[in-house]
């Protein structure tokens, strides 16, 4: 069975519309009401924060890091992020087994945040002991941020000049405006879960966002690929609209499985991987579900809309023939 996508080009359209417009007002609303005024609500990586580590003269096993959590949030804790380090006692030559790192938003010093973490994690462990601390400043939090944003500009700027040499700008321009499609959506959703789940971003988030860019342009690329060369064998025997939709279902059994494969790993790595990493992983499993599907029903909808908008503006005007 083949797929008309050409025939519904504006039904996709409007979908697309359908998912991006929920995460634009929430990050909207995000810029508003969170204390940062950022369409995310950002992790102590950007706004600065302290982190702990006690040292513990026996084994733990990272699934006691959800009853730490739960302890630290009944003790007033926002949103800690606990990491369990395995130590080598051979090689560094102490008693101490494991090694816990709790992360959280900037302590002052005439705060009392650090001697109630250290009575929650006692509670727990009575011979923890506290072996470092170390503070991101807010400062330090905003420098990690703007580099991110370059880091970003970079990356994009990079995509529109390899596209516009391989091919046209109207492609070029296509596939930025399915990158902004993908990304917007990605982090719409993130708004929303910041609002409704207090979910904070943090420097792997763009790490996320940068390989979801580069897997979406990939995609995409492939789909281009793919109408440029049937253009040079069936221009003359299929209008532009019928080579879309060969091209499209040419390479959709191949995006489909690329996609798969990939989304099953990433299930994998989500349910059964650590704590820390569940946001970075949904977000690339979001990014490349929406990367696929912009590929093939957002940009290649732009494209054949553009040319036939540009075919009804060159297209000869009749003459008119005097009576006699």
């Amino acid at each position: 069975m083949k797929l008309d996508i050409v025939k519904f080009r504006f039904w996709c359209l409007a979908l697309s519309a359908l998912l991006l417009l929920p995460g634009i007002v929430g990050m909207l609303y995000s810029t508003v009401v969170t204390p940062t005024h950022t369409p995310l609500r950002v992790g102590i990586d950007y706004t600065g924060g302290t982190t702990l580590q006690y040292g513990v003269k026996k084994d733990i096993t990272n699934d006691k890091i959800a009853e730490l959590r739960n302890n630290l949030e009944n003790a007033g804790i926002e949103n800690p992020l606990i990491q369990i380090i395995n130590v080598n006692v051979a090689k560094d030559n102490t008693d101490l087994k494991s090694m816990i790192s709790i992360r959280t938003k900037f302590i002052d010093s005439k705060s009392d945040t650090q001697q109630k973490i250290t009575q929650t994690i006692q509670k727990n462990y009575p011979n923890a002991e506290l072996v470092q601390v170390s503070s991101v400043g807010p400062t330090v939090g905003k420098e990690l941020f703007k580099n991110s944003l370059i880091a970003l500009t970079l990356a994009l700027l990079g995509i529109i000049c390899y596209l516009t040499i391989r091919f046209q700008f109207d492609y070029a321009l296509a596939a930025i405006l399915g990158l902004v499609h993908d990304v917007v959506f990605v982090c719409g959703v993130f708004a929303l879960m910041g609002i409704f789940y207090g979910v904070e971003i943090d420097a792997l988030f763009v790490t996320a966002i940068l390989t979801v860019i580069g897997f979406s342009v990939h995609d995409t690329i492939v789909v281009f690929d793919r109408i440029r060369e049937n253009l040079r064998y069936y221009a003359k025997k299929m209008s532009f609209s019928e080579i879309i939709n060969y091209s499209i279902n040419q390479t959709l059994t191949r995006s489909i499985n690329t996609s798969l494969t990939t989304l099953i790993t990433l299930f994998a790595l989500y349910f059964f991987g650590g704590v820390t990493t569940k946001d970075f992983v949904l977000a690339m499993i979001l990014g490349i579900a929406i990367g696929t599907y912009s590929s093939i029903f957002f940009c290649s909808v732009l494209i054949d809309i553009w040319k036939d908008k540009d075919n009804q503006t060159h297209k000869p005007t009749p003459s008119v023939q005097p009576a006699v």
